[in-house]
């Protein structure tokens, strides 16, 4: 399976996960919200940046162009399910909110997987590899 769609699945996830979560403490304690969200959002950002800095310092190839595709994938993928599950079980979310969650939402979304995940590349290559064999590739055949 490719890189980035596991990554982009386990994102998809995350956020998913995240917005379900702040729409219940939304509509069952509107005052602890914006605590919520705080612990939501470094929740992500946390995640992102340590599955970056996993990337890189395992030395995956092309870790930053992997994250920019699950980024992009995650974007609008999350933002529907957001809000199918929203419609479906936590309240009267309608069809309008598709919109608004497949561009802006989305473009968040994105950057919110992308940014946090570069960091992680560039503190990953900070890091000692593993001891092991290496995951680059040979130019040379090799038998």
């Amino acid at each position: 399976m490719a890189f980035w769609l596991v990554r982009a699945i386990g994102m998809t996830v995350v956020h998913t996960a995240g917005q379900i979560a702040m729409s219940f403490v939304r509509a069952s304690a509107p005052e602890r919200a914006s605590i919520a969200e705080a612990s939501v959002l470094g929740l992500l950002v946390a995640v992102a940046l340590a599955w970056g800095a996993a990337d890189s310092w395992l030395r995956h190839e092309r870790p930053a162009t992997t994250w920019l595709v699950a980024a992009l994938v995650t974007g609008p993928v999350a933002g529907l399910l957001g809000v199918i599950v929203r419609t479906a079980f936590i309240d009267a979310t309608r069809m309008a909110a598709l919109w608004p969650a497949l561009t802006g939402g989305a473009a968040f979304t994105a950057l919110l997987v992308l940014i946090p995940a570069v960091a992680g590349i560039g503190a990953g290559r900070l890091l000692e590899p593993p001891a092991g064999p290496r995951r680059e590739k040979t130019s040379q055949p090799q038998g």
